[in-house]
């Protein structure tokens, strides 16, 4: 598809500096701009980019003031980063989708599709699942007996989906996401090895929530495992029994949530971090990555650090006593020689 600089500028509600006839049929980074195509420049450290990029149109936010010539046209937006990721989701649309019924995919006569649904090939869908209007399932996702999916609903291929589980409107799942698979619940037992816990619950997901590839959401053991809206979760996460992630919270990747822990509203949650079971953590709260949290974090909107985590600023203290650790130990030494000479 093929846009003007100014029907751009419209549909972002911004404003033309240049000219307005630029033809764009493609999006690139600003490094790497090439003719034709549309960039943006919010970082302040790729500024000298904006002066050697090729592209032809470039997003600015409303305070930028060029120091030199510019070979490009602006459109000038409340948000650069924003309105990219906006046209980004615009121009990623427009891309054909799978579309219609395949006749590989398996689909149970009691199942219900919505209006404009998509099967992608060798896709099983289960008895009594619901597929809500447009949602698209790409070829090899397995949904299982009595799942709903909402409308508008993208499930990339090798998606499991098991039985019971809820996933809401505007959801994105990304391939090798496993949804609803048992809880690590099992009881030793004397003389043997293990006995399993039935999970006898489901998974909810609610709307907007994204899911990166080869992420699992196990199911509860009893009631729901519970994804609130807005929720992004990047790949290879673990989301274990009973957890409840609050709206709007970001997780990276490689991440572990413990069973039974309770995740506020709008938290942010480095890579690599890990989480233990049965705990709360209060909304808005920030954990950086690699971090270990083995305590309730019940302040709002604090930032955590480390492993164990603590409060960022005592853990960035902390560190540069851990760094320093060698020479401080030979300092005490030194001391210790000196107020007691017989000490070995």
């Amino acid at each position: 598809m093929e846009y003007t600089a100014a029907e751009i500028a419209e549909l972002l509600q911004g404003t033309v500096e240049g000219n307005p006839g630029e033809p764009i049929s493609g999006l690139s980074k600003i490094d790497q701009g090439e003719p034709g195509t549309i960039t943006f420049l919010a970082n302040p450290k790729y500024t000298h980019f904006i002066y050697t990029t090729g592209a032809s149109v470039i997003l600015v936010n409303p305070d930028f003031v060029p120091s030199q010539p510019l070979r490009g046209t602006l459109i000038r937006v409340p948000d650069a980063y924003a309105a990219f990721a906006d046209l980004l989701e615009k121009f990623r649309k427009s891309i054909s989708p799978t579309t219609g019924i395949s006749a590989h995919a398996v689909i149970d006569p009691t199942a219900r599709l919505g209006e404009n649904a998509a099967i992608g090939s060798f896709c099983v869908v289960g008895q009594n699942a619901v597929i809500g209007k447009n949602t698209v399932l790409h070829p090899q996702v397995f949904i299982g007996n009595d799942v709903i999916v909402g409308d508008d609903t993208v499930v990339y291929p090798g998606v499991k989906i098991y039985h019971d589980c809820r996933v809401g409107a505007h959801c994105v799942l990304h391939s090798g996401v496993v949804v609803g698979s048992d809880g690590f619940g099992f009881v030793p037992v004397a003389g043997e090895n293990f006995q399993k816990v039935p999970q006898l619950g489901n998974v909810v997901i609610e709307d907007h929530v994204e899911i990166g590839s080869n992420s699992t959401i196990d199911r509860a053991t009893l009631g729901s495992t519970v994804i609130r809206k807005g929720v992004k979760l990047d790949n290879l996460i673990q989301v274990a029994h009973n957890v409840e992630i609050g709206e709007n919270t970001v997780i990276a990747a490689q991440t572990g949530i413990s069973g039974s822990t309770r995740i506020g509203k709008n938290c942010m949650i480095g890579g690599q971090v890990g989480i233990v079971g049965h705990i709360t953590i209060a909304d808005e709260v920030k954990i950086g990555a690699g971090s270990g949290v083995e305590a309730s974090v019940t302040v709002p909107g604090i930032t955590m650090l480390g492993a164990p985590a603590i409060e960022i600023s005592k853990a960035r203290r902390n560190f540069i006593h851990w760094r320093n650790l060698d020479e401080i130990v030979k300092k005490i030494y030194v001391i210790e020689k000196k107020v007691n000479p017989s000490h070995e």
